[in-house]
């Protein structure tokens, strides 16, 4: 039996507000929780459809034009390069994951070109938070469409790229 803790803590407990690192720590722990509360891996619950794998085709070239848009970005502008390298790297780690996670998807796809470059250094970050954008709601907007990991992969990557966006402001 456990014992309740004293009403003042217990006010005192609820007037403050979390933090943002208290609120997702506690999510975190709440998905770990749920992924050991479901089946095993060889489950049907996470297999895709033809047409969800076209989807996550889709998005693996969404997110490759995006990393290009990163090469260009930087090139164009070498200050942008030296503060926002992190991102790049994040997006590019995005894309591994959202290959791994597309049944049958190659290690590159030349399907979708590389977007317009920027005009000149000034114009390197608006372009750069647009493309983040895109980017964010391409995956936003096919994670309903999924289940599983896969849902849970898209909703991440962005929720990531909403921050990146926020960052780049």
């Amino acid at each position: 039996m456990s014992a309740a803790l004293p009403p003042s803590s217990v006010g005192a407990a609820l007037s403050r507000p979390f933090s943002r690192r208290t609120l997702l720590a506690a999510l975190a722990g709440t998905a770990l929780a749920a992924a050991g509360c479901t089946g095993s891996a060889g489950d049907d619950a996470d297999a895709v459809t033809p047409a969800q794998v076209d989807q996550l085709a889709t998005q693996v070239q969404v997110q490759e034009a995006l990393v290009a848009a990163y090469g260009l970005a930087f090139a164009a502008s070498p200050d942008l390069a030296a503060t926002a390298a992190p991102l790049a790297e994040q997006a590019r780690a995005q894309l591994d994951r959202l290959r791994a996670a597309a049944p049958g998807s190659p290690a590159s796809s030349t399907a979708v070109g590389s977007p317009a470059a920027p005009v000149d250094a000034a114009g390197a970050r608006a372009f750069l938070r647009g493309q983040v954008a895109v980017t964010a709601d391409s995956h936003a907007f096919a994670c309903p469409d999924f289940t599983g990991a896969r849902a849970a992969l898209l909703g991440s990557i962005a929720a990531g790229l909403r921050g990146q966006d926020g960052l780049l402001a």
